[in-house]
């Protein structure tokens, strides 16, 4: 392990785990964060050694979403610088998606926004009970469109369009109950629930595991080429310029209700 924003080590059996290591922030990504992901999940796969990765975040949460105080300073770049990041954030999800070996989410905490975009695409995701989830883009009048597709696969159009029009907050076992999570446990049994299924993760060649995963994925349309990756990052990036977003990231640093919140 380092000292580092993204903890990550290998184990003798070839598990890898990386661990989100902001803790002071709940784990909120920044542009640090995302660059950190990147690029220990290429040398994950680029790794014979590797056979399996496991993702946890450090302290008291899995993962809170963007530092909106990052964001906030992303706002103050150009159009172009925009994005930018949000083409790195969106590479990194679906990166993340299309990894050639299995993935593991445990998840204890909160997991909020882009935190449950990553979760989302996650193979197998375990969440604790008393977890706690929300996608909370359209909140701060952002938008979740990089980690769309991942939540429709997971959750299925309906129960994506309640929880990322409302922001409601749910718990571990709503996530299990609605597809977002394959387990639910108590917290302390986090490691405990995941350990059978690693080994029978383990029990499979890995050439078998890289094809039988390409092809859930291209029948389950979550493969796209460079340009869907922009038409995904565009919008999400002028969302962040706009109008809503300046007032509901300002209502959220400020703590007071947005301007469009009834009296």
């Amino acid at each position: 392990m380092t000292d580092s924003v993204v903890e990550h080590s290998v184990d003798e059996r070839g598990v890898a785990t990386l661990q989100l290591n902001r803790p002071e922030v709940n784990n909120a990504y920044n542009g640090d964060m995302i660059a950190e992901l990147g690029e220990i999940m290429s040398g994950f796969g680029n790794d014979p050694a590797v056979r399996v990765v496991v993702i946890r975040g450090n302290g008291r949460h899995f993962q809170a979403g963007a530092d909106l105080a990052w964001i906030q300073s992303v706002r103050t770049e150009n159009e172009q610088e925009n994005f930018e990041v949000s083409k790195r954030t969106t590479s990194l999800v679906h990166g993340l998606t299309q990894f050639p070996k299995p993935t593991m989410a445990l998840v204890h905490g909160g997991c909020f926004g882009g935190g449950v975009g990553v979760v989302a695409a996650c193979d197998i995701v375990i969440a604790a009970e008393d977890a706690m989830f929300a996608i909370t883009e359209a909140r701060w009048g952002l938008i979740a469109t990089p980690i769309v597709p991942q939540l429709i696969s997971r959750m299925g159009p309906g129960r994506v369009r309640r929880y990322s029009l409302t922001c409601e907050r749910f718990d571990g076992k709503r996530a299990f109950d609605i597809g977002l999570a394959d387990e639910v446990c108590p917290a302390s049994q986090l490691d405990e629930t995941a350990a059978p299924i690693i080994d029978a993760l383990l029990h499979v060649p890995p050439e078998a595991l890289a094809e039988s995963k390409a092809d859930a994925l291209k029948f389950a349309n979550l493969v796209y080429d460079d340009a869907a990756l922009d038409e995904m990052a565009r919008p999400h990036a002028m969302k962040r310029l706009s109008p809503e977003a300046d007032e509901g990231l300002k209502s959220f640093l400020e703590k007071r209700k947005p301007s469009w919140y009834p009296g």
